[in-house]
């Protein structure tokens, strides 16, 4: 289980190094691409995935597979979150 924490680490740190990029060149950026921890919509999405996906990966890899429908569900909140306007 040790591996499969570390690679879910290195991509929400991936995604953190991105945004801190994208920041440096375009100050704004980084808040924009990190705005769907407070989109209800995102949030949902992103639950939903990781609802649907925890009992099959639960049955294939045991705890691993929780920890990928978790990743799963940042992912696809990350994905729905960007894009959007600012409010």
């Amino acid at each position: 289980m040790g591996a499969t924490l570390l690679v879910a680490a290195m991509v929400i740190a991936a995604l953190v190094v991105r945004s801190a990029l994208a920041e440096i060149r375009e100050p704004g950026s980084g808040r924009r691409q990190w705005m769907h921890i407070r989109d209800s919509r995102a949030i949902l999405a992103g639950t939903f995935a990781a609802l649907a996906l925890v009992l099959p990966g639960w049955r294939q890899a045991g705890v691993e597979g929780v920890v990928w429908a978790g990743l799963a569900g940042f992912l696809v909140a990350f994905v729905m979150g960007q894009g959007r306007r600012p409010q």
